[in-house]
Order: C-alpha cells, then sequence, then structure tokens
C-alpha cells in the first residue's frame, strides 16, 4: 500500500493512517455496487482507481465507496484548519474621497493649467539627473503620501523594492523578516545581496524584540499578510521598533496596502516604503519609493542612467491613474463587505464559509463543503471571470478574477487548492460575483451526474 499511500498524500493531501485503513477494509468487502460516475476529483480519483487495479485491489463496484471515503476524509482535514483572518483596517469610504480631493489639490498647487495639460520632458535634465517633469510628479507623490521625497524607478513593485535594498542595506547586515514564506522576487533580491537573513514571528513582538537586542540592521515589514493568521500591526512594530534602536534601518512593503490603509510605514517612522505604481492603475513596470531625503537621493544617484529613468510623460500617466485609485478601491472594498455577508447568509449552497483576507489583495475566501475549488474556478472562468492576475487590480482587470489562493496559503497547507476559492471583484458588483459563483457550482455538481 506505499504507493497508494504516496498517490493519496500528494493528490487528496491525506495522511491520515485511519483513511488507508478504511480503504483496505472497503477492498476486503465480497459485495459491490453499480459504480457512477464521479462528480468531482474526477481526474485524481480515476488515477487512484488505475493504481489500485495495478496494486492487485480491483475497486470496480466499490468506487462510490471509496470516493465518499476520499472526500469524508478531505473535508475532515480542512475542518480542523482554523480558517479565520485579520484582515488589514481599512480607511473608509469618506477617506478615500478625501484621499482623490487631498491628491488634486496638491495637483493645482504644483502644475498651472497649462503645465497640467501636457505631458512632460524627456531624458536626464542637466540638473535633476532625470526628467523636470518626473522629478515635479514625485513632489507631488511625497506630498501625497506624507513622506519628505519619493522617486520613480522602472521595474514595478520589485523594481522598487530592489532598487531601495539597494540603498539602504550592505553587504553583510543582519535583515529581520517575518517567519513565513518570502514573496519570492524579495527573497532572490535579498539573497543575492550576501545579507543574514534573520527570522521572527511578527505576531508577537516580543520576538522582534528577541531579535533587536542581538542586532539586527534592518527591520523588513511587508504590509499585507503573508499567512492565513498573520495579524502583526506594522505601523505599531515601526514605532516600537525605533524606540529599541532609533537608528535601526526600515523598510516597508507597501503592495497593496496603499490607499487602503491610513498611512504607509514612511509616514510613520520608516526609513521608506516601496510599491507598485501598476497595481493603483498606473502604467506597467512601473515603482515608486516614498521615504526619507537622504534614501531617495541614493536610489536617484544610483539610478543615474538614462534608460534607467521613468520619463515625464510615464510620470503623468502615473499621477492621473492614481486620482482614480482611491475611491475605486473603496467601491470594490464595499463589494468585497458585501459579497461576504450574502456568502454566509447561505445565497449559494455549497458555500460553508467566506472570510476577507489581505493575500495579497483585498479578497473573499471562499470555503466550499465539497472539495470542488478548482473544477467551479474553471466553470466561473468559462463565466466571464478573469483567470489569473495580472497587476494585481490593475487596469487591465475590471471583470471578477476566480483563482487559486496564494501560493504562501498552499505553501501552510496543500489542502487549500480543494476547498477555497479567492475571489476578487475587481469593478464587478455583488450580484455580478454571486451569480457567477452560483451558477458554476450547479455545473460542477450536474456534470458530474
Amino acid at each position: 500500500m506505499e504507493k497508494i499511500r504516496r498517490y493519496c498524500e500528494k493528490t487528496f493531501h491525506i495522511k491520515d493512517d485511519a483513511y488507508l485503513k478504511k480503504l483496505q477494509a472497503i477492498l476486503a468487502v465480497e459485495d459491490r455496487e453499480e459504480d457512477p460516475k464521479e462528480r468531482f476529483l474526477k481526474k485524481e480519483l480515476r488515477g487512484l482507481f488505475s493504481l489500485l487495479k495495478k496494486e492487485g485491489c480491483d475497486p470496480v463496484g466499490k468506487k462510490k465507496r471509496i470516493a465518499d471515503l476520499t472526500v469524508s476524509f478531505m473535508k475532515k482535514r480542512m475542518d480542523a484548519i482554523d480558517f479565520k483572518t485579520y484582515p488589514l483596517k481599512m480607511i473608509s469610504f469618506e477617506q478615500e474621497i478625501a484621499n482623490q480631493y487631498r491628491l488634486v489639490d496638491i495637483m493645482h498647487k504644483n502644475f498651472d493649467g497649462y503645465e497640467a495639460l501636457k505631458e512632460g520632458d524627456y531624458g536626464c535634465h542637466l540638473l535633476y539627473g532625470r526628467p523636470e517633469r518626473t522629478l515635479r510628479v514625485e513632489k507631488v507623490l511625497a506630498e501625497y503620501f506624507e513622506s519628505e521625497d519619493c522617486a520613480l524607478v522602472r521595474g514595478g513593485g520589485t523594481g522598487a523594492i530592489r532598487a531601495l535594498c539597494f540603498a539602504l542595506i550592505e553587504k553583510g547586515d543582519r535583515i529581520l523578516v517575518h517567519d513565513a514564506p518570502m514573496y519570492t522576487t524579495t527573497r532572490i533580491t535579498l539573497e543575492a545581496m550576501d545579507v543574514e537573513i534573520v527570522k521572527a514571528d511578527f505576531n508577537d513582538f516580543r520576538n522582534i524584540e528577541k531579535a533587536l537586542k542581538k542586532g539586527i540592521d534592518v527591520l523588513y515589514i511587508q504590509r499585507v499578510r503573508q499567512a492565513l493568521h498573520d495579524r502583526y500591526d506594522a505601523i505599531g512594530i515601526i514605532e516600537k521598533a525605533r524606540a529599541i534602536d532609533p537608528k535601526l534601518k526600515i523598510i516597508t512593503d507597501e503592495n497593496y496596502a496603499v490607499n487602503k490603509v491610513r498611512k504607509l510605514g514612511s509616514a510613520a517612522g520608516a526609513d521608506a516604503s516601496a510599491f507598485s505604481a501598476f497595481k493603483l492603475l498606473g502604467m506597467p513596470g512601473i515603482g515608486i519609493i516614498t521615504g526619507t531625503k537622504k534614501v531617495i537621493d541614493k536610489v536617484h544617484r544610483q539610478n543615474y542612467s538614462g534608460g534607467g529613468q521613468v520619463q515625464g510623460p510615464e510620470a503623468m500617466e502615473v499621477l492621473r491613474s492614481l486620482v482614480s485609485n482611491p475611491v475605486l478601491l473603496a467601491v470594490q472594498n464595499r463589494s468585497v463587505d458585501e459579497i461576504v455577508k450574502r456568502l454566509n447568509r447561505n445565497e449559494v449552497s455549497h458555500v460553508a464559509k467566506a472570510i476577507k483576507a489581505n493575500l495579497e489583495e483585498r479578497i473573499v475566501l471562499v470555503k466550499l463543503d465539497l472539495p470542488i475549488a478548482k473544477e467551479v474556478i474553471e466553470k466561473a472562468i468559462e463565466l466571464g471571470a478573469l483567470p489569473h492576475p495580472v497587476g494585481s487590480e490593475s487596469r487591465y482587470e475590471v471583470q471578477s478574477l476566480f483563482y487559486r489562493v496564494a501560493r504562501v496559503m498552499l505553501d501552510e497547507d496543500p489542502i487549500y487548492e480543494n476547498f477555497v476559492i479567492r475571489i476578487n471583484p475587481m469593478r464587478s458588483g455583488p450580484d455580478t460575483v454571486i451569480r457567477i459563483l452560483k451558477e458554476a457550482i450547479v455545473t460542477v455538481l450536474q456534470e458530474g451526474r
């Protein structure tokens, strides 16, 4: 049964010895019944039946019992997980409107009417080392994000994080990060810089304090949740860490948090924050760094290359796109709240629970009572849902996203892929999302009959 054990662990994520004992008991009985079509897990179950036959265990006439046993143990595994999140506290709809008004007011102060209708210049201005219009947009963004200075860089959020790390981190530095799966490109950047990565559970500040007392050069905080049960307060961590070590260098990754939370880390005592303009409806491939003038000056010095500059017209495009972002995020968040409320009122059958999360965007995590998540996602795509993220929350994502859960959740427990769907309504209303989910579930279950 060793091959069968390995297959079930890999395919169904069942590691319970009781499952194999009951499976053997089913195979040992003589009575048989008609084998119906599999309603779901079709490929996986057929693989199991084929393996059983190769191992000399004929499953014919017992397939329904084996399928029911497998599903029951998968549900037992899923139900044992505390399906709970601690989403970031979002600013209100009224505050988002105020953000739009405030940004446009700052634009009025920096561009006269004629300048506002011009796209801007190209190339490295002799005085600034970058386009003059880019510099002026950076000035607007610095004031909007309540930071001393700002830099626009190429490479989106990853490019912004890398440029910031190159400016602030030195070879051999000890970098304190949260003890959770790190975003891949961030991990690659830090590993390539020849630094020592120290991990601590940020959910309890005592772990951070203990690490700081042993000597840490840089504190790196990812603002949105990395693991399902993360609950740490980034701003609180910055304030407490500063009190312990005023010279500590602090970086915050604000991707997916901008215009959702009250303030960025760079406005709360961190040396700098990095994030993607693409996730704020901006052009692809442009990142934003906000922080102290000392850090931003170094970013600009290290980026002194014509090909590395964000050109004036691109900077203006980022700024104009950002104006629409706060209110659209508020509408999206309202949709998320309504979807969760309606799903938890049992509006859609086979939905066991729906919760809000910030993994990575502001999303709805839908837990089903059957292991049909992958099949439901496929049907939702046929009904118009997006098959994968682009930005995410970029200008190209209008229709709702039905997608697998974040990789960090699958690393924590792969059983999520069978029971949980990640839904971002994007610009969709609750009625659209719920209609698609309901139709997809019904179709999946009907096709198995």
